[in-house]
């Protein structure tokens, strides 16, 4: 459940909308007052998602957009801030991985697909939005990083390795950006059933593997990552910058 109010009168934008954490974020965001600008490249999902967040009194401003390309990046912030006005929080949730496989069968090109959707398109919505948010000192800007950057991620180790970089990045952009007024911090979900990995949540053997090491017993839903990213997106926050905020039923705590 959303702090009702807690993000009234600010203008969100969320990239990877379309499903999974980025989707709930996004209705959590709306539900909490937040008008919402929802990026994803499916423009039938992020349409449903839209009139699924007007239909429960919610602003919403679908904006179709590949994130891995730059320049739809920049045409992107620019449509958004025309129609919101301003920017007030930006959360970078687009990400992800398909595929597991031990390093030393690892093609190249795969390490570059990885790190290409989960850091490079990252650092062009950050580096398309940064004179805005910079020009006006203010704002918040949330990475949803993993519990796959904290350690070793065996079979795993592009999207691990992506997300260690995208917590680095979080932490040397909040020092950039704190006397701008501009606070950076990184969510960083635990094992998540979503979509993207549904073949290991669906697998009994696979899960119960995973979910061994997890103190809580269970995978956590992508709703359960909405209290902590209003948080961070919210005045609540208002002195929290270079943080990692993890959300993992424990799983990091031994």
């Amino acid at each position: 459940m959303t702090a009702f109010g807690a993000l009234a009168g600010k203008n969100a934008l969320v990239t990877g909308a379309s499903r999974g954490i980025g989707r709930a974020v996004a209705g959590g965001f709306a539900e909490a007052g937040a008008r919402v600008a929802l990026v994803a490249r499916s423009a039938d999902a992020l349409a449903a998602l839209s009139a699924d967040i007007e239909d429960g009194g919610g602003r919403a401003l679908p904006l179709t957009c590949d994130v891995t390309d730059p320049v739809a990046v920049r045409s992107m912030i620019d449509a958004a801030v025309a129609e919101l006005g301003s920017l007030d929080v930006v959360v970078n949730n687009a990400g992800g991985t398909a595929f597991m496989v031990p390093f030393a069968d690892l093609r190249f090109a795969g390490w570059e697909k990885v790190m290409r959707l989960n850091v490079d398109s990252m650092v062009h919505v950050i580096q398309a939005v940064a004179p805005h948010l910079l020009e006006r000192r203010t704002g918040s800007v949330i990475n949803v990083a993993s519990v796959a950057g904290l350690g070793g991620t065996p079979g795993l180790t592009p999207y691990g390795a992506s997300k260690a970089a995208v917590i680095s990045l979080t932490r040397s952009l909040a020092m950039e950006w704190g006397r701008g007024g501009v606070r950076v911090n990184a969510l960083c979900p635990g094992w998540t059933a979503t979509d993207l990995n549904r073949n290991l949540w669906e697998d009994e053997r696979v899960s119960a593997s995973m979910m061994a090491d997890v103190p809580l017993g269970r995978w956590a839903q992508p709703g359960e990552m909405v209290g902590a990213a209003v948080f961070l997106a919210s005045d609540a926050s208002s002195y929290v910058t270079g943080q990692t905020l993890v959300v993992d039923g424990g799983l990091t705590a031994g």
